[in-house]
């Protein structure tokens, strides 16, 4: 496994890039306006590809170096542009219908964090993980996971928890990059196509929506519309 060739400065180095993707969802958690998710979600998303280029360098995998570009042109750069250009078209700004307000969504991301610490303590000493970047990255990974839920689950504005499922799948994403970094290339091809595909096929739908039922929130979606 490569992390447990890793020597102190390239431990260091993953350590900090997976904590900077935890603190950009957190981010994403903490604000109300659609655009910072989207700028969030990006830097995130450049944030993976380097750890994927890292990992590629680290663990002498070619291939992560074509993962890294993909990454960081699909996720980073064309998935925020089709967003942005729904938010723009849309002229949807920010949430209007709020469950929890920003400050209690970051305490229960804060609870998330320590759930997921514990959880990943556990599995790492039943798999003999005992280094503390493969237990960093189980629990970011774990972490973003249960984000992306809460996001789904107190947001009512489509944007909002389409990118919701962005997080949650950046964080499964992060995960295998750093655990388990030889995935075939066409697997992870198929991950970012499938992604992209997602998206177009959520701008149509929320572009339907809008011009149908007048509204992209679904808390304001009370019956099917055709």
């Amino acid at each position: 496994m490569l992390i447990e060739h890793l020597d102190p400065v390239a431990s260091s180095l993953f350590s900090l890039l997976a904590i900077a993707s935890l603190l950009l969802a957190f981010v994403m958690l903490g604000s109300g306006w659609l655009k910072n998710y989207l700028y969030a979600f990006a830097a995130e998303s450049w944030v993976i590809a380097i750890i994927s280029a890292a990992s590629g360098f680290y663990g002498h995998y070619p291939e992560l170096y074509v993962i890294a570009v993909l990454t960081w042109l699909f996720r980073g750069m064309l998935l925020p542009y089709l967003i942005w250009r729904i938010i723009h078209r849309l002229d949807v700004n920010r949430e209007i219908h709020v469950i929890l307000q920003p400050s209690m969504s970051l305490v229960i991301g804060a609870l998330f964090v320590m759930f997921a610490l514990a959880v990943s303590n556990r599995v790492a000493t039943v798999f003999h993980l005992q280094l503390t970047v493969a237990v960093l990255a189980l629990t970011v990974m774990l972490s973003m996971k249960l984000i992306g839920f809460l996001m789904l689950a107190v947001r009512h504005e489509a944007i909002s928890q389409i990118l919701g499922l962005l997080v949650l799948e950046n964080g499964i994403f992060l995960g295998s990059q750093v655990l388990v970094p030889g995935m075939p290339l066409l697997i992870e091809m198929v991950i970012l196509f499938d992604l992209l595909i997602v998206v177009v096929c959520f701008g149509v739908l929320v572009r339907y929506l809008k011009t149908h039922a007048g509204t992209t929130s679904s808390l304001d979606l009370k019956r099917l519309v055709g």
